[in-house]
């Protein structure tokens, strides 16, 4: 049950959870779609605290909330917080958890959800802790599988790209392990996917590692796709010598197996061409829209409206 629970990892939500999400995520996409107003959030106060730079995912918690009925109080530029005075996260969290209902943290660090979740008095939603995980965008990715590939079993899944430091791909990669589904990691050597989240993947599971991306084009359901992530290199000679190792283009497409499905966490760089946005392929907007929705359902449980 995910009632009065922080949400840290994807290791949180159980196969039941997910199930429970995607019921109530689809009747709030109904309700988005139809304009129905939802207020079951009345007097509840969501705090946001974005120690890293985001724009879909803050907004689209914000909108999940306002969209509930709810309230949003957030901290977006840590500069012009008390962190910039010395603040610690403990006691930022502390302070926050006295002034709303539920707390959604991303932070550069991994591991600091699940420090936040130790001094808070109300639950913790993990929106991302530097090259850890991303368990609602992971929810989120499930749902767009679901709804624009026809269903996650039986699926082949390409994840191109940066493994090593993407977060949303390893979450991504521990919940795809629950399903009947073969897994096909594509990204240069250096950004491998670090070998303790392959540890945790059931023997079972078909995986198979690759770095050339014209070997998957012709046979995967699904391609999710990263870039490589600037932020988290110490030697920007290695990111840049790294630029533009994946793009995928018309040609590619063309090679794609008809109804397979493109997505990307975003934002993008140079990894996906614009000229593909307008393929039926294409399907990363639409899983950014999914956000709110998917949201919605997450924070009605975890305040049980």
């Amino acid at each position: 049950m995910l009632k009065n629970h922080s949400l840290v990892s994807i290791d949180d939500v159980t196969d039941e959870d997910l199930e429970e999400v995607f019921r109530v995520a689809e009747r709030m996409n109904s309700a988005l779609a139809t304009g129905k107003k939802v207020s079951i959030m009345d007097n509840k106060i969501m705090a946001t605290l974005f120690y890293e730079a985001s724009t879909r995912t803050r907004l689209s918690f914000e909108s999940a909330m306002n969209r509930l009925g709810g309230s949003v109080i957030t901290v977006a530029d840590t500069s012009a917080s008390s962190v910039s005075k010395g603040e610690t996260l403990a006691d930022t969290v502390r302070m926050a958890a006295s002034y709303s209902d539920v707390i959604v943290v991303r932070h550069p660090l991994e591991g600091a959800a699940r420090l936040a979740s130790q001094f808070s008095s109300r639950p913790i939603i993990n929106a991302g802790d530097g090259s850890g995980q991303h368990p609602t965008q992971t929810i989120m990715d499930l749902f767009t599988i679901r709804k624009e590939a026809g269903g996650i079993d039986g699926k082949t899944i390409a994840l191109v790209g940066d493994l090593r430091y993407g977060r949303t791909v390893h979450s991504l990669i521990l919940a795809l392990s629950r399903f009947d589904v073969d897994i096909v990691l594509v990204s240069p050597p250096s950004l491998r996917i670090p070998e303790h989240f392959l540890a945790r993947i059931p023997s079972s599971r078909n995986i198979r590692v690759e770095t050339d991306l014209d070997s998957v084009i012709s046979t995967s359901d699904v391609f999710y796709v990263t870039r490589i992530q600037k932020e988290r290199f110490t030697d920007q000679n290695e990111y840049k010598s790294l630029i533009g190792t994946y793009s995928l283009d018309l040609d590619d497409v063309a090679r794609m197996k008809k109804g397979s499905i493109i997505m990307h966490p975003l934002p993008r760089i140079d990894e996906i061409k614009p000229e593909v946005d307008f393929t039926d392929h294409a399907k990363y907007f639409r899983q950014a829209a999914y956000g709110v929705p998917v949201r919605m359902a997450l924070i009605s449980l975890i305040l049980e409206a």
